[in-house]
């Protein structure tokens, strides 16, 4: 069964509409397309986020300080 695409008006910053626009057009896809397509990408980017970190949840945590040193140390950084 297909669902029906809900409305919502979104404000664009003058230079950032210019741009979809451009790419829009360049991609012969309309402004509707390239949003969702982006929103999808980075639903998928937190949802790998949040699993990654669930993941691993129980690995050590590390001072930031001591791995600093131990990268200089050893000539990394």
């Amino acid at each position: 069964m297909k669902t029906t695409p809900k409305r919502s008006t979104v404000y664009f910053d003058p230079d950032l509409y210019k741009a979809l626009k451009i790419k829009a057009a360049q991609y012969e896809k309309s402004l509707s397309e390239l949003i969702n397509q982006a929103v999808r990408w980075s639903l998928v980017e937190d949802a790998e986020d949040l699993a990654a970190f669930e993941k691993r949840k129980n690995e050590p945590n590390l001072d930031f300080e001591k791995v600093l040193k131990d990268l200089r140390s050893r000539g990394k950084i």
